[in-house]
């Protein structure tokens, strides 16, 4: 009995617990208050990552959160609140709108990620707790003696490396905390790990007493098990919709200049716990998408980055072979390399790439969604080398049924065979 109203208990938080959601054409929707518990009841986690780390990155980190997230509710009520998205490396954009303590809700459909694990804003879980306090901070960090083999532990330690974290006078915790000046933390730690994030489970649940716990450099956390090829990591990972208002976006792009629209490319969206697409069934758009990085891939990958000459021939032997003429352009490339990059296809191609219309708008974050949103749409789409960006376009082709043959592809470097070495197929688990 004690299991079964646990259950329907967590199922009621997990519909219940987003706070100020945006309704999304009727697919997914939620109430706009928590279920009202005693102080002790629910317990909230909360995480940061590297500030080094890139927004796709970061999407990967909020998937093992997540995955931990929901075991912890197999045993008592967890809510993970989402960390706001500050100014990242990437994002160096002159947009009139600060890129600073941006909520989710900008660029996820939080009402779609509550159907996979109770989460809320990080704002929200200001409001709800009155003070802005955090009960524990455990900072994980790596083991000074280092390792010579692979093995599962977790200790308290000192700090390894200078930490963000400073105690003020009156005993209190200060940290970077997404730049929220008033927030303080209770309990700080460094905590040495190298495990999987199950393994975090009976840390909280036997080693925590606090309300409300954050684990900083989440990233540490490692899926083990739950990788990409487990059901609970692709649950994860189709949460994660896009904002509704990006999706719109992109999908007037797409209409007006790519001849392309869901009807006709077969890739209508629907609730993803009712989604259940066979590779195939999607069409896309007639366009091949490619995604091209640059800059500091320059240096961190010479050998597969191809140079421009060489990435219009890869692109139209696609053309070619799909018989398509029209290419969508999703690169970190100034916009005087884009231009010729663009006259190097010659007059029998059109060569699209989606303009920063409106400063006051758009964000490098909002871009990065829009590109990858019409990326996923295309009849075709090539890559970059070990790129995470190309990595998140892959996996939404794979959750709205697309080929394996059009959706795993990228670009080979000048100096590589002809036939380098393709991205692993790795298909969706339901």
């Amino acid at each position: 009995m004690y299991n079964t109203l646990l259950s329907v208990y967590v199922l009621l938080i997990a519909i219940f617990v987003c706070v100020y959601c945006h309704s999304d054409e009727n697919l997914y929707q939620a109430k706009d208050n928590l279920p009202v518990h005693g102080p002790n009841q629910v317990r909230y986690l909360l995480y940061d990552v590297n500030p080094g780390e890139g927004f796709n990155l970061r999407r990967d980190v909020y998937m093992r959160v997540a995955n931990l997230v929901k075991f912890l509710n197999e045993d008592e009520p967890w809510v993970l609140v989402l960390p706001p998205w500050v100014r990242l490396y990437h994002w160096r954009s002159t947009s009139l709108r600060p890129q600073n303590k941006i909520p989710w809700r900008e660029f996820f459909d939080i009402n779609s990620l509550a159907l996979h694990v109770p989460v809320m804003e990080f704002e929200d879980y200001l409001k709800k707790v009155d003070t802005p306090v955090i009960d524990e901070v455990y900072y994980l960090q790596r083991y000074k003696e280092g390792w010579s083999k692979w093995e599962e532990k977790m200790d308290i330690r000192e700090c390894v490396d200078p930490a963000r974290y400073h105690q003020d006078e009156n005993g209190n915790w200060r940290g970077r905390f997404f730049d929220y000046e008033e927030v303080y933390a209770k309990k700080f730690e460094c905590m040495s790990a190298q495990a999987y994030l199950l393994t975090f489970k009976p840390f909280l649940m036997k080693n925590t007493t606090g309300q409300s716990v954050f684990l900083d450099r989440a990233e540490t956390m490692i899926h083990g098990q739950y990788s990409e090829w487990s059901p609970e990591w692709w649950t994860a990972r189709r949460s994660m919709v896009f904002a509704k208002h990006l999706r719109d976006d992109a999908d007037w792009y797409r209409e007006t200049y790519l001849d392309s629209n869901d009807k006709k490319d077969k890739t209508k969206l629907e609730v993803w716990t009712k989604m259940k697409r066979a590779h195939g069934e999607a069409k896309g758009g007639p366009y091949v998408a490619i995604h091209l990085r640059r800059n500091d891939y320059l240096h961190a990958h010479p050998k597969e980055v191809p140079s421009y000459e060489n990435a219009v021939k890869q692109t139209i032997k696609y053309l070619k072979k799909y018989k398509i003429k029209k290419v969508y352009v999703s690169t970190d490339a100034s916009w005087d390399d884009y231009f010729k990059f663009k006259k190097m296809f010659g007059s029998d191609y059109e060569i699209f790439k989606f303009e920063k219309q409106n400063l006051t708008v758009y964000k490098d974050g909002h871009l990065s969604i829009i590109d990858q949103w019409i990326c996923a749409h295309a009849r075709v789409f090539i890559g970059s080398y070990v790129s995470t960006f190309s990595f998140r376009i892959q996996e939404e082709r794979e959750i709205l049924g697309f080929d394996q043959e059009t959706t795993f592809n990228r670009f080979c470097g000048d100096d590589e065979p002809k036939d380098c070495e393709q991205p692993t197929k790795w298909d969706i688990k339901y």
